[in-house]
Order: C-alpha cells, then structure tokens, then sequence
C-alpha cells in the first residue's frame, strides 16, 4: 500500500491531505524519516507521525438521520447534543462529511474515508445536495429567478440548482454549492424565515426511511454510486 493511501486509511485525512506530514518530515517507517509519497508500507513496517504509531483503521462510511437540536461537533464547549453522542462508542474515529446547523435535520454522511469526504464536500466538485425547505409564509414564485440566478449573502456568492413547489409553503431546493447557514440567508434575503428545514438526498443517496437519530452504514452498491458521482479528478 502505497503510503499517502495508509495515512488516510489510518484516519489523518485524504490521500492529498496527508502529503505535508510527508513533507514535513513527521512520518517515519521503521525509524527512518520518509518524504516519498509512493514508498509501499507493509503490515510488517512500524509507521509513526511524530510520536504516533499509526495503523489502517477498518473503513466505516454511515448515513445517519440528523435529528433537530444536535450540533455536528464532536464535543461541545456548550454541552449540547452532538451527532457523535448518536453512534456506537466503538466505532474507529469518523468525520461527518459537511454539516447542518442545530435546527436542520436530515441526511449526514460520517466516514472515515478522507478521499470520499474530500471528494464529496470540495466546491469545485458540485455534488448535488436536496432539501424539503419550510417557509414561515406563503411561497411567491417571482422569487424563483432570484434564487436561481443568486446573489451575495454573508459567506460569498449564493445561487440554488433547482426549485419546485410542493405545498404553498413547502418547496423542494437543490444545490451544489455549500455556503454556511446558506438557504436560511437566501430565504430571509427575500423576507422568508425558514421553519423547516431536511436535507434529503446528497448526489444519488438518499434519506429514504431512517427516522430521526436513525443511523445505517452503506452498502457497496451504495458506496460506488457515490464515487461515481464525484469526477475522476476528484
């Protein structure tokens, strides 16, 4: 195995994210210092960064149903209810792959995999991501090209994909971009409060039956959809 791929499966980030602890000079394989990217790692080679000793972590890839009220943090200085407080204690170290702020609920993928969670959450790759959007008043659809052709919010340049009306007050959004407290700012930009807000697909994964709290971890087909979804490059 090449050593950038047995750093990030021991959990120190994406096979990229990895390169400047080899850089570095942080990472030694047998008590010599390795700067090589491509140098093969054996399961007989001790491998350490800094004072760590670093083995393969088995590969967990989950989508769990973020209830209301949970914060996507692993500890919180408030004492709040975070997302990790809902898996098994067990389980190896896992990242949630973006986030979604306390009152939103929905579909959040947690892994371990820092390839499939960069490929997922890099702008430049724009995995679609739909929502069930709840409005505080009646939807105008003349706002429909705002959203559509985007604007400046707080955080950079906001546009959505596509929008569809469900009920008078409920539409469905999809986007590609992932801007904090994005579709809230949108939608109070146009004199919205958001009251309801679920994510409900990332590219071609979907929510589907989990209920709030409700975590399941991916199958294989699952997995190669989503690689499929994300360019080669990524």
């Amino acid at each position: 195995m090449r050593l950038n791929r047995f750093l990030a499966s021991a959990g120190l980030g994406s096979r990229r994210g990895v390169e400047e602890l080899v850089k570095s000079g942080r990472v030694r394989i047998n008590g010599r210092v390795v700067s090589d990217l491509a140098t093969q790692v054996s399961a007989e080679d001790a491998v350490k960064v800094g004072s760590r000793m670093v083995r393969p972590q088995k590969t967990i890839t989950a989508a769990l149903h973020k209830p209301q009220g949970y914060v996507c943090t692993a500890s919180d200085e408030r004492d709040r209810r975070t997302i990790f407080d809902l898996l098994p204690k067990h389980w190896p170290r896992v990242f949630h792959v973006g986030r979604l702020d306390k009152e939103s609920e929905g579909l959040l993928l947690l892994t371990n995999d820092g390839d499939l969670s960069l490929a997922l959450t890099h702008p430049r790759f724009h995995v679609e991501k739909e929502y069930e959007v709840g409005l505080d008043h009646v939807w105008d659809p003349a706002h429909r090209e705002k959203l559509l052709r985007g604007f400046r919010i707080e955080g950079g340049f906001a546009k959505v994909e596509h929008v569809s009306t469900v009920a008078p007050q409920l539409l469905k959004i999809i986007l590609r971009q992932g801007l904090k407290r994005q579709l809230r700012l949108m939608f109070y930009h146009l004199g919205y409060e958001i009251t309801h807000l679920r994510r409900i697909r990332i590219g071609p994964l979907t929510l589907g039956k989990l209920r709030a709290g409700e975590w399941r971890l991916l199958s294989g087909a699952e997995l190669a959809a989503l690689t499929k979804a994300v360019p080669a490059e990524a």
